[in-house]
């Protein structure tokens, strides 16, 4: 069943902070299941279902964001089996079941025993830095009970939420001609920095990793180069090991800008919580509706829309649905028939959740 609306949301373009179309597409699917759902300032689509008095909600989040530009080809298409295509698992196999919950769901939404809410959030992917999920909790923290992030391969619960802070970089001087001047280069500072930057030693134990993941500058093989600018990613298990790193990164900037004797600034662009996500009450309900399918649930580390929920003091995680791989490239693949499994785990869950929500919530 959520194969049929897999391709229609793969196909629609959803670039972060365009997530437009998409949030448009799945307004109407829901509606033409016979919700009613709203959209936030934020972009998001959100639903509410269940009793409105009784007690706090459980909230499932899927996002509608891609890492894909606007004029990416996003065409799905058969191959061996599997269904291909950019952003076909991450995110839109995802909101497909999530879809087709709310579709076996619509006969039986007036008999929930507990609050139950549904949102397509926006910009989780890159320097979104989580701006739809974190503005859903800003807003609503006070009525939710649980937060569940539908994203990511089936078998795999993240309950761990990896902190990461993010960086632009921005180098700068007079620039010139090769030859007829002898300013300071800003890519000289970047490439001090950089050297700098992979230099730091990082413990392995909390895992803590550092990437330039995009660099650059100049305008021409004959100019000195009056600009360049980085993208820099920094993430670790434990919130003070990244707030060290994130000092020393600062520190070894500054002293290569002063080497090469351009300017610096740094423009903080990401800044997503981590720590533990007091995700064990929804993990156990997880895996009582995982045995109906033989599944076993593996708990992971990593960096999901669930990371917004850190600094509340409701249990969240993030949950998968589907069997697929190569996540963030253009042949990213899903094998269509997991997608009745991951419906059949989320339901399973959500039925679990609502036998034994106030244990949850307490």
């Amino acid at each position: 069943m959520p194969l049929t609306y897999l391709a229609r949301i793969a196909q629609t373009p959803a670039p972060t902070f365009q997530e437009g179309a998409r949030a448009g597409l799945i307004m109407t699917l829901w509606r033409e299941l016979g919700y009613d759902p709203q959209q936030d300032a934020a972009g998001n689509v959100l639903l509410r279902l269940g009793p409105s008095t009784e007690g706090r909600a459980l909230l499932l989040a899927s996002h509608l964001d891609t890492v894909f530009e606007p004029h990416t080809d996003v065409t799905v298409r058969e191959v061996d089996g599997r269904l291909v295509g950019a952003g076909v698992g991450d995110n839109a196999a995802s909101l497909a079941v999530l879809t087709a919950f709310l579709r076996e769901l619509a006969p039986h939404s007036g008999t929930l025993s507990r609050p139950l809410w549904l949102a397509a959030n926006t910009a989780e992917e890159g320097l979104g830095d989580l701006r739809g999920a974190k503005a859903l909790l800003s807003e609503h923290h006070a009525d939710i009970a649980a937060f569940v992030a539908i994203d990511g391969y089936l078998g795999a619960a993240v309950t761990r939420a990896v902190g990461v802070r993010r960086y632009r970089v921005t180098f700068g001087g007079e620039g010139g001609h090769s030859w007829g001047d002898q300013h300071p280069s800003a890519l000289h500072g970047l490439g001090l920095a950089i050297a700098a930057l992979y230099s730091l030693p990082l413990p392995s134990k909390p895992r803590t990793t550092l990437n330039v993941g995009v660099a650059g500058g100049g305008h021409s093989v004959n100019s000195i180069a009056s600009h360049a600018e980085l993208l820099l990613d920094l993430r670790s298990l434990d919130g003070k090991v990244l707030q060290k790193l994130d000092a020393e990164v600062k520190q070894v900037i500054q002293a290569a800008a002063r080497q090469a004797r351009v300017q610096v600034s740094l423009e903080q662009v990401g800044d997503r919580p981590g720590g533990d996500l007091r995700a064990d009450p929804l993990l156990r309900l997880v895996r009582q509706a995982a045995v109906p399918l033989g599944m076993d649930i593996r708990t992971t580390a990593s960096s999901t829309d669930a990371n917004a929920a850190a600094p509340y003091d409701f249990p969240a995680l993030a949950l998968g649905v589907y069997r697929g791989g190569k996540a963030h490239r253009e042949d990213e693949w899903v094998q269509p028939e997991s997608l009745g499994i991951g419906l059949r785990l989320l339901r399973g869950f959500v039925s679990a959740y609502m036998k034994s929500g106030e244990a949850v919530e307490s």
